[in-house]
């Protein structure tokens, strides 16, 4: 029996689901006596780091943990819980740690994208059963902003390697924390996560230890949802957002049954786009509920899903915020949210107004839940310009003219599905975006949507330059050669793709071959 230490924030169903497909049964910490008698405690700790230990001590947690961690009993550490072992953090320097392991977590100060979203590999720097049947290679998926740093080197049991050489494991007697997330790990985290429930199996060293870690390009399946006209829900894809042909919402099959695919052939993480939840309120859409529920049981990469993050009044009146609406997503499954339409609103104000009022969606569940689990979802268009003058918003000159021969143009951002244009930009919105809080960029393009030409290079690159949060490239993708394309022309940490996915034209075991083979670093199938 597992003891699971979920003090109520984020994903913790993936962990638990992790878990139980290995035949365990899970129980979760519901008193501070639950933690006396516990006889092997997971604790996955999500998002941040003063939330965390703000609501351990509210609930009165923190004793008996200490006295668990002190007595050598069987503890596995996830994320921000291999932070809490140790003495303080930058995050929230109020907030004591528990001290088990002398040091401290800090910010990373590098000029690469943070937060450090991805698979990383890891150097091993002293035995443990956990790596039993490891060949040294295997990438982890990591999500986060912050690292330990410490001197006590006889406690670090991997390093990883982003633009410094950070502490990614410890293992102090039967204590054992990651920094990466095994649960979000594949078939390498699942074998982990075995290994610390067997206590019989062999310590070891991997035999073949990268001397440098490299993170790799991620490849992301995405999967527009909504109901058809039979009220089933669906993965559907449009061509420049349209998704009816012959007057009906295309079916390319079920949400939970291509998410297992992608998964099996190999996707880096998978996003639900729930597209028409800007007219439903998304806590009643049981449905979806259910597609993260069921797709978290056998899906272990992270998933995403937007659509609807937002502050709703039901039919009674009653008022729910985005980060209720968030939790349910994340209680649901989900890692991370994705907002779209309402990051434009709230662009608006911010700029209409010259501050932000702590208040948005954006800064409610970064504060709550850590900034990588907010993901901005940008629709934009071109508009061509003759000259840079001839508007107020950033341009990039472009090799490919407008209809008038225009050699400028800008990128104006969009809502509701794209149908209304707004006079704010993307570039301007990304980094308005990354000040209030969000980790990550998902960077749509309303032009190249469904048209198999290749991502929009140009529109990337600018918002690439714009900000320091990691940029995924989405709308376009046709063949293999446009992934390489991307990863080699501009510093997009991610691809996504869906059509050429659902219609099964390119695989992605064999988009990720092709990478490899021209020494682009992704993760192996």
């Amino acid at each position: 029996m597992i003891t699971l230490l979920d003090y109520g924030a984020g994903n913790v169903r993936s962990v638990v689901n992790a878990l139980e497909s290995l035949g365990e049964t899970v129980v979760r910490v519901n008193s501070p006596a639950d933690i006396e008698k516990a006889e092997r405690l997971v604790f996955p700790g999500v998002g941040n780091y003063g939330a965390m230990m703000h609501s351990l001590r509210q609930q009165q947690l923190i004793e008996p943990l200490l006295r668990y961690l002190h007595e050598d009993r069987p503890f596995f550490g996830i994320c921000v819980a291999l932070q809490a072992l140790f003495e303080s953090s930058e995050e929230a320097p109020k907030e004591a740690g528990l001290g088990i392991i002398p040091g401290r977590v800090k910010r990373f100060d590098t000029e690469l994208a943070i937060p450090h979203i991805g698979w990383n590999g890891i150097k091993v720097h002293q035995p443990s059963r956990i790596f039993h049947g490891f060949t040294g290679q295997e990438k982890l998926y990591f999500v986060h902003s912050y690292h330990v740093e410490t001197a006590h080197t006889a406690d670090v049991l991997t390093t990883t390697d982003y633009g410094c050489e950070f502490v990614s494991a410890v293992q102090k007697g039967n204590i054992i924390a990651t920094q990466f997330h095994p649960e979000k790990s594949g078939k390498a985290g699942l074998k982990l996560l075995e290994n610390f429930l067997d206590s019989s199996r062999e310590a070891v060293i991997p035999q073949s230890c990268p001397t440098e870690t490299k993170l790799a390009e991620r490849i992301i399946a995405c999967l527009d949802v909504r109901s058809n006209d039979q009220g089933d829900l669906v993965v559907t894809k449009g061509d420049q957002y349209d998704v009816r042909e012959d007057g009906d919402v295309r079916n390319l099959g079920m949400p939970v049954e291509l998410a297992h695919d992608y998964y099996e052939q190999g996707a880096d993480e998978v996003t639900f786009l729930n597209i028409t939840a800007f007219r439903d309120f998304p806590l009643q859409d049981m449905p979806m509920m259910e597609v993260l529920q069921r797709t978290s049981e056998k899906v272990f990469v992270p998933l995403t899903v937007g659509g609807g993050i937002r502050d709703f009044i039901d039919c009674n009146g009653k008022s729910y915020s985005a980060l209720e609406v968030a939790s349910e997503y994340f209680r649901s499954g989900a890692d991370k949210v994705s907002i779209g339409s309402d990051a434009v609103l709230i662009v608006e104000e911010v700029l209409k107004t010259g501050k932000a009022t702590g208040l948005s969606s954006i800064e409610q569940i970064a504060r709550v839940y850590g900034n990588q689990a907010v993901v901005i979802s940008v629709d934009p268009r071109r508009v061509y310009v003759q000259q840079p003058e001839d508007t107020s918003h950033p341009v990039v000159k472009t090799v490919f003219p407008g209809p008038e021969g225009e050699q400028y143009c800008w990128y104006q951002c969009t809502v509701k599905g794209g149908r209304e244009g707004r006079d704010l930009d993307a570039v301007t919105l990304a980094k308005v975006c990354e000040q209030l809080g969000a980790g990550e960029i998902l960077l749509n393009c309303i032009d190249k949507d469904g048209t198999n030409s290749g991502f929009d290079l140009e529109l990337i690159n600018a918002v690439k330059e714009a900000v320091t949060i990691p940029v995924i490239a989405s709308s376009g993708a046709g063949c293999s050669e446009h992934f390489l394309e991307v990863f080699q022309k501009t510093d997009a940490e991610a691809a996504l793709a869906a059509g050429i996915f659902h219609r099964k034209e390119v695989p992605i075991g064999e988009v990720k071959q092709f990478l490899g083979d021209n020494e682009v670093e992704v993760r192996s199938c």
